[in-house]
């Protein structure tokens, strides 16, 4: 809990913000191990403290016949590799209580995924609070708009400070559209608009977020889950360094 609260009054700390990203799902530990390298070589040259993210389970899959990843035993293993050769801070995602536990003793920090926090947030943090764990940030993900489309409303930046906690902005899940493409051989998969990913992040850094979550990919077209909303890792750099210069000049850093 120690190293936890340390870490949480660092980012909160970071000037202009800090960054968690990373691929969406372990897809092999090269794969992970190649893109750390790279998201801190590059983050540390931007100077953004940065937290890896991965998920060793796509529990949420909108289709059964989607890749999930190689699961809580096995993801976390590799995690844990990850986090001692780079020495960067750890993010993943749990998807039932039971998984906590052992999450936790890997993750710097558990993350609730979109799914099961698409609710008012100062009930949400409260709730993390009132359980003993005063280390809470909140997550702007988008508004469900329709059956196949998210919304993200610049207020809910503001608004979310209400809940007195680091504000994040998701300028990857935020574009997402649930079950909006088309599987060959049947069933859909989350469509997304990945061109509109430098849009929302101006934005969010405009308005003085306190966070930045992306999920990078070095062949998003490829990418088994999620490719559609994943940035290429290539345009990393550039993408930073322009949310940066916006943070400074907008006085939001």
């Amino acid at each position: 809990m120690e190293s936890s609260a340390l870490l949480f009054n660092q980012l909160k700390a970071a000037d202009p913000f800090f960054l968690l990203a990373g691929p969406n799902v372990i897809e092999s530990e090269e794969h992970i191990f190649r893109m750390a390298k790279h998201i801190k070589t590059i983050a540390s040259k931007v100077g953004l403290p940065l937290v890896f993210k991965s998920s060793f389970d796509k529990a949420n899959r909108t289709s059964s016949k989607s890749f999930r990843g190689p699961g809580m035993v096995e993801g976390l293993k590799i995690l844990e590799k990850v986090k001692l050769a780079y020495d960067i801070p750890i993010v993943t995602d749990v998807h039932e209580t039971i998984q906590c536990e052992a999450v936790g003793r890997v993750a710097d920090i558990i993350q609730i995924p979109a799914f099961l926090c698409r609710q008012v947030m100062v009930n949400s943090a409260e709730k993390i609070r009132l359980a003993g764990n005063p280390n809470v940030m909140v997550c702007e993900r988008g508004t469900m708009f329709g059956y196949n489309d998210l919304i993200v409303d610049p207020r809910n930046f503001e608004w979310m400070r209400e809940a007195n906690s680091p504000v994040v902005a998701d300028i990857t899940h935020a574009l997402q559209q649930p079950a909006g493409r088309k599987l060959d051989g049947g069933g859909v998969a989350s469509g997304g608009l990945r061109e509109l990913i430098p849009c929302i992040a101006r934005t969010a850094v405009a308005v003085g977020v306190d966070g930045i979550f992306m999920e990078v990919h070095d062949d998003p077209l490829n990418a088994p889950v999620d490719g559609p909303t994943q940035w290429p890792l290539r345009h990393l750099e550039e993408l930073l360094e322009e949310l940066v210069a916006i943070a400074e000049l907008a006085g939001t850093g």
